[in-house]
C-alpha cells in the first residue's frame, strides 16, 4: 500500500491555519486580559446594577447663613413613600392604607401601586407622623426612605436674593441656584439584589450614604435685611409706588449687607402670587401668562433690570472731568436754566429758573445739568466713555448671582453731541442699581475697582471653613486725589445741597440725589433714588434707595432722602461707626441719646406702652402678638423719637 504524501500546496495551507489559528487564539488571550485589566471594575458594576434595584437617598442641603451664623435656608428631614410592586401581597389594601395616610385620591393611587415598574414613589416631603405610621404598618412592598424639605425661617427676607428650590431640591433663582453644585451634596442608594424578574434573593440591603452639600456663609446680615425690608415696604406703601429697592455695601470690599426688594414673596410658598388683584383672575390664565407673572414676581431689580439712573450719574462725569483736569472744585460756570447743544436747548431741572453763577462745587451742589454737559463736551466722546468702561458700565459688575444685565449704552461713534449731553447728566444710558453701586464706590473708596458680592466662604456640618471666596478688585481705578475730591463735594451735597434731608448730626454722610424720568416720556412716571455713603472721610457703607413711580411728589430729594435718613440713622449705629458732633450739633434737642429697653418677651401693646413712655416710635413687623426681636438692640443708646421695629 502506498501512502500519498502531502503535496506542498496542502502543507502551506496547513501552515498558514495553525498560524491563523495561532494568531486568534494570542488576540482572544490579549482581549480577555484587556477586559479583565482594564474594564473588569466597570464590568463588575454593570453585572452589580443588573442584579441590584436601588432607591436614591437625599443628601442634606447645605444651609445658606448670614455673616453672624443665622440660617437664611435650611434642611429638615423627611421621608418619601415608594413601593416595589414585586414585593406587594395585597394591591388594594395597600392602595387605601397609603391613600388614607398621605391623604391622596385612592385612584391615584392604587394605579401607581398596581404598575409592574421596579420601583414607584408615591409621595415625597412626608411629614414625620405619617412615615412612621407607615413604617409601623409593616406592609410588604412599601419601603419609606429618608427625604429633604428646604426650609426658609424667616419666609419672606431677602427672597429675590436667597432664592428657592425645586421638588428635586436644585437650586431656581437667588443664591441656591448660584451656588447649587456646592449646597446640592451627592446621593446617597440603598441597594437591594434580586433575580434576573426583579425578585429578592433574601440578602439584606446595602446602604450607599449620601454626602451632604457645604453651608454657604454670606456677608448678609439678618438684621440689616430685616429692617430694611421693613423700610422700603413702608415707603413703597406710603407712597403707594409700584415696587422699591434698597441695597446696603461695604464700599471698601463690596460685600453685600442687605439687598430688599418690595414687593416680594414667601420662599416657602413661591409659588403663591402676592398680587390679590392677580389672584381673582389667576385660575383664567394660561401657562404661559402664569409662568410671566411669577419670573416678574421673582425678578431682582437691583441686578436684572436697567434703568436710566438720572442724577446719581453725575457723579461719574464729576469724576472724569476732575481726573482729566477739565474740571477743578472752583471751576466757574453759568447756568441760564439750559444749555445748548448744536440746536437742540437742552434745559436744567431748574428751568425756567436758572441757577446764575456757580462754582463746580456748587454745581454738584445744585445737581445743575448744564455744568456736567459742558464737562462732558470739554472731555468729548472718547475719552469720557473711556472712563464708561473703565467703571464697567458696558459689561457686568460680576456680582454672584445669576441673570445679571449689562449696561444699554450708545455706540461710542454712534455718540453725537446730544447723545453725549443727556449722558452727562443720565439720560440715554441703562444701568442696573447694582452698576451704580459698583461705581460710586470706586468712586469715593479711594479709587479701587470692586466686586459685588454675597458670598463669602463654604463650611462642611461642623462648621469648619473648606473654602474662602475670593473676587477680582484692589486695581487702581481712578487717582485716591480725585477720589477724595469726590468725597468731599458728595458730603457738601449732604450738608448744603439738594441731599440736606438725608443730614443726620454727628455723621458726615456724603450722597447724591436724583429724579428719573422713566421711558417713555411725558408719561409722568418717575424712580426717585438716593446714594450715600459714611463717613464720608472713610466710607465703610454705602446705601441705595429706589422707589419706583411714587404718586403725588417725585422728586429723589423728597421722596428717598428721608428714607435714606431713617435707614442710615439705625445702620450707623448698629455698625458701630460712632457719631462725632460738632459744637453746634450738641446743643441740638435731637441729638440727645437714651438707651433702648428689652422688649422681647413683651406684648405688643405692653412693647409699644414702654416705647412711647421712653420717647420712641414703636412699629411693629409680623402677624404674631409676642415680640420674639427688636431693631436696634437691647442696650443701644439712640435718639428720642427714633423707630423701633419690633418683630412677633
Amino acid at each position: 500500500m502506498v501512502l500519498n504524501r502531502p503535496t506542498v500546496d496542502i502543507k502551506k495551507k496547513l501552515v498558514f491555519g495553525l498560524i491563523l489559528l495561532t494568531a486568534l487564539l494570542i488576540m482572544l488571550v490579549v482581549r480577555i486580559g484587556y477586559i479583565q485589566v482594564n474594564m473588569g471594575d466597570t464590568l463588575i458594576e454593570r453585572a452589580y446594577e443588573q442584579q441590584t434595584r436601588d432607591r436614591l437617598i437625599s443628601p442634606k442641603r447645605g444651609s445658606i447663613l448670614d455673616r453672624n451664623g443665622a440660617e437664611l435656608a435650611s434642611a429638615e428631614t423627611v421621608w418619601s413613600v415608594s413601593v416595589i410592586h414585586v414585593r406587594i401581597d395585597d394591591e388594594e389594601k395597600t392602595a387605601r392604607f397609603l391613600a388614607d395616610t398621605l391623604e391622596l385620591d385612592y385612584d391615584e393611587v392604587y394605579e401607581k401601586v398596581s404598575r409592574k415598574v421596579a420601583l414607584n414613589r408615591i409621595k415625597t416631603k412626608v411629614e414625620r407622623e405619617a412615615a412612621m405610621k407607615i413604617i409601623e404598618a409593616d406592609l410588604p412592598g412599601v419601603v419609606v426612605d429618608e427625604d429633604v424639605k428646604r426650609i426658609y425661617p424667616y419666609n419672606n427676607l431677602a427672597s429675590q436674593v436667597i432664592g428657592f428650590v425645586g421638588r428635586d431640591n436644585q437650586g431656581i433663582i437667588g443664591l441656591e441656584a448660584k451656588y447649587d453644585s456646592f449646597l446640592k451634596g451627592k446621593e446617597g442608594k440603598i441597594l437591594s439584589q434580586t433575580d434576573v424578574k426583579g425578585y429578592d434573593v433574601g440578602k439584606p440591603d446595602v446602604r450607599q450614604p449620601p454626602t451632604d452639600g457645604y453651608d454657604l456663609l454670606t456677608s448678609i446680615d439678618c438684621t440689616l435685611q430685616q429692617y430694611s425690608g421693613q423700610v422700603i415696604k413702608c415707603a413703597v406703601e406710603a407712597k403707594s409706588a409700584k415696587r422699591g429697592l434698597i441695597v446696603i455695601m461695604n464700599p471698601q470690599n463690596g460685600e453685600i449687607y442687605a439687598m430688599a426688594n418690595y414687593p416680594d414673596f414667601n420662599l416657602n410658598e413661591p409659588f403663591k402670587i402676592n398680587d390679590d388683584e392677580l389672584l381673582k383672575i389667576w385660575a383664567d390664565l394660561s401657562s404661559e401668562e402664569r409662568n410671566e407673572y411669577l419670573n416678574r414676581m421673582w425678578r431682582n431689580s437691583a441686578i436684572n433690570d436697567t434703568y436710566e439712573p438720572g442724577s446719581t450719574f453725575k457723579i461719574i462725569t464729576s469724576v472724569a472731568g476732575l481726573e482729566e483736569g477739565v474740571v477743578t472744585e472752583d471751576s466757574p460756570f453759568f447756568c441760564k436754566g439750559y444749555h445748548t447743544v448744536g440746536d437742540r436747548m437742552i434745559k436744567c431741572w431748574r428751568y425756567p429758573r436758572t441757577h446764575g453763577a456757580q462754582t463746580f462745587k456748587e454745581g454738584v451742589q445744585n445737581s445743575c445739568n448744564p455744568v456736567f454737559m459742558m464737562i462732558a463736551e470739554r472731555l468729548g466722546a472718547e475719552k469720557y466713555y473711556e472712563y464708561l468702561y473703565k467703571f464697567g458700565f458696558n459689561k457686568k459688575t460680576g456680582i454672584d448671582l445669576s441673570g445679571e444685565a449689562s449696561g444699554i449704552m450708545y455706540p461710542v461713534d454712534k455718540a453725537g453731541p446730544v447723545e453725549l449731553a443727556t449722558m452727562s447728566f443720565g439720560q440715554s444710558i441703562a444701568i442696573t442699581p447694582m452698576h451704580l453701586l459698583k461705581a460710586a464706590a470706586i468712586a469715593v473708596n479711594g479709587g479701587r475697582n470692586i466686586t459685588p458680592h454675597f458670598g463669602i466662604g463654604l463650611q462642611d456640618s461642623d462648621g469648619n471653613r473648606v473654602e474662602t471666596f475670593e473676587y477680582d478688585g484692589g486695581q487702581q481705578v481712578i487717582s485716591e486725589k480725585t477720589s477724595e475730591t469726590m468725597r468731599e463735594i458728595l458730603e457738601s451735597v449732604v450738608a448744603e445741597g439738594t441731599g440736606n434731608k438725608t443730614y443726620i448730626p454727628g455723621y458726615r454722610i456724603g450722597g447724591k440725589t436724583a429724579t428719573s424720568e422713566k421711558l417713555p416720556r411725558k408719561r409722568g412716571k418717575y424712580i426717585a433714588s438716593f446714594l450715600a455713603f459714611a463717613p464720608a472721610d472713610d466710607p465703610q457703607v454705602m446705601a441705595l434707595v429706589l422707589i419706583d413711580e411714587p404718586s403725588g411728589t417725585y422728586y429723589g430729594g423728597s421722596v428717598a432722602g428721608p428714607v435714606m435718613k431713617t435707614l442710615m440713622s439705625n445702620v450707623l449705629p448698629y455698625l458701630g461707626i460712632e457719631p462725632r458732633y460738632t459744637e453746634e450739633e450738641l446743643e441740638l434737642e435731637e441729638i440727645k441719646e437714651t438707651e433702648v429697653p428689652d422688649f422681647t418677651g413683651m406684648n405688643i401693646n405692653e412693647a409699644k406702652s414702654l416705647a412711647v413712655k421712653n420717647d420712641f416710635s414703636a412699629e411693629k413687623s409680623g402677624e404674631g402678638d409676642t415680640v420674639k426681636d427688636q431693631f436696634p438692640k437691647n442696650g443701644e443708646k439712640i435718639r428720642k423719637h427714633s423707630k423701633i421695629i419690633l418683630y412677633t
